[in-house]
């Protein structure tokens, strides 16, 4: 029997930087672990898959399309910066939405985050059980796969914060080693001209085939939500922030490489693919580095990017086993969910909590077994609107700290956001230009129906719990 204790939720602002963490947690994750958390959170399918299908959509003026979004996620990873250093805590978005908005949004954004990966981890481990068909050919059950994977990932979870962190570290290793590795074997090519792919490579390739914007201006427009879904939790660092090591160092650490992150691995990586295989090669639905491989004749290039997109998508069920539980005991120690997810195993990890998500993840592998069809991808388009929900919450509340923090009412953070709150706004303005883009896209438009539907389902429940208890401290005033 696994023992717990449950913590009072006492954080004041700047409290518990040292040893562990105010909420209860355990400062357990070191640079290295938070910097390849915050690398992995960077990279993932949306990279490794999703790329071809903007490619053939957008042809080289994809570059810009991920150079431009890589610019927009590093505004809002610096104002999450300047809020983790004005108080660094766990429950991070929500928290921070709970003080400077009022406690309905904190407890929309806590549920709407712990919802966001709750689906993305039912999607991605359900991915990772078809990548394994590859190798197994369906002579061993899908539904077993994801079972199993599941059930591990749940287990390293519930040892400790450490054991995540090591796994991410690794998961995150892999990734980037492919990247590099791509990148070399191209620049390769393009330089000394080995491979199949040596005759027909040159960096006029990004203009040749109907120059850079080959399907026009619009066309690159409509590649916007695939290339922010790509960048989807890249946000989780600050999730990790009531249990790192030393987060005045590590976190701004961490946010500080988003730029080169985002310059090395999709900018050049695009750069260097797209230069040696013309865009017109890469098709919907098929990985833009299995593409490549091919075209350089290297066959065993489908098996590498397989095991790579398979480690992405543990990476990503293994964030969400993470970040669910911390989620929902942020939630409870606030008043706005179960009492009993506040409770912590003696190595500070949230027992009930991530046992709770991980049920829900096992649910959705159920209904993907029984029942594959449009209502399960229908639940998935949401996993975009949700997330970006939190980067719209993380940019609010900055502006409202800012504003608070120059007329003296709050202490100032010592890791400012430049160019704040303009570029705060700016982001806003994209972050609202791609939301109209999904509008006008008919696959992506079912995720803006889903969106009121959980808003209702919320404003329904939270005048239920608040009608239970009208003068709450969860209801009457921001934490």
């Amino acid at each position: 029997m696994t023992s717990v204790q449950v913590e009072q939720h006492g954080n004041t602002p700047g409290e518990g930087t040292q040893g562990d963490g105010g909420e209860g947690y355990h400062r357990t994750l070191g640079a290295r672990q938070i910097q390849m958390i915050a690398i992995g959170g960077a990279i993932g399918t949306g990279l490794f898959l999703g790329a071809g299908k903007a490619i053939s959509k957008a042809g080289p003026s994809l570059i810009l399309a991920y150079a431009i979004a890589g610019l927009v996620i590093f505004f809002i990873m610096r104002a999450l910066g300047e809020l983790l250093m004005y108080r660094p805590v766990s429950g991070s978005f929500s928290d921070y939405a709970r003080e400077f908005l009022g406690p309905f949004w904190g407890y929309v954004t806590g549920w709407t985050y712990w919802l966001f990966w709750v689906v993305t981890g039912i999607t991605e481990v359900t991915a990772a059980a078809q990548y394994m068909s590859y190798w197994t050919h369906d002579s061993f059950p899908q539904w077993a796969y994801a079972l199993i994977f599941t059930v591990i990932l749940y287990g390293a979870n519930l040892i400790s914060v450490k054991l995540f962190g090591e796994l991410e570290f690794w998961f995150s290793m892999v990734k980037v080693t492919a990247i590099v590795g791509m990148i070399l074997i191209c620049a390769g090519i393009l330089t000394i001209g080995f491979s199949d792919a040596a005759e027909t490579a040159s960096v006029a390739n990004l203009w040749n085939d109907g120059g850079f914007f080959p399907k026009g201006i619009g066309g690159t427009l409509m590649t916007l939500q695939i290339v922010m879904f790509a960048f989807l939790a890249v946000e989780l660092v600050g999730v990790t922030a009531g249990e790192s090591k030393d987060p005045e160092k590590t976190l701004p650490k961490a946010i500080n490489t988003v730029p080169w992150r985002i310059a090395v691995f999709y900018v050049g990586a695009l750069i260097m693919i797209l230069s040696v295989v013309p865009w017109t090669h890469f098709q919907p639905g098929v990985s833009p580095f299995v593409a490549a491989f091919e075209r350089m004749g290297l066959g065993i290039g489908a098996a590498i990017v397989n095991f790579v997109v398979l480690t992405a998508a543990l990476s990503s069920c293994n964030s969400g086993m993470y970040s669910t539980g911390r989620m929902l005991r942020d939630l409870a120690l606030n008043g706005q969910g179960p009492k009993v997810f506040t409770r912590l195993t003696k190595s500070g990890t949230p027992l009930i909590g991530t046992t709770f998500s991980a049920s829900l993840m096992l649910v959705g592998v159920w209904i993907n077994y029984v029942a594959p069809g449009k209502a399960f991808d229908y639940v998935v388009s949401f996993a975009t609107i949700s997330g970006m929900w939190a980067w719209i919450m993380i940019l609010v509340c900055q502006i409202r700290y800012r504003a608070k923090a120059d007329r003296g009412e709050l202490p100032g953070s010592k890791f400012k956001a430049p160019g704040a709150p303009y570029t705060s706004w700016f982001a806003l303005a994209f972050i609202g230009m791609v939301i109209v883009m999904m509008g006008a896209d008919k696959d992506a438009r079912v995720s803006l129906y889903c969106a009121p539907l959980w808003g209702v389902i919320l404003g329904v429940a939270y005048l239920v719990m608040k009608n239970r208890d009208p003068r709450g401290a969860a209801f009457t005033k921001a934490s």
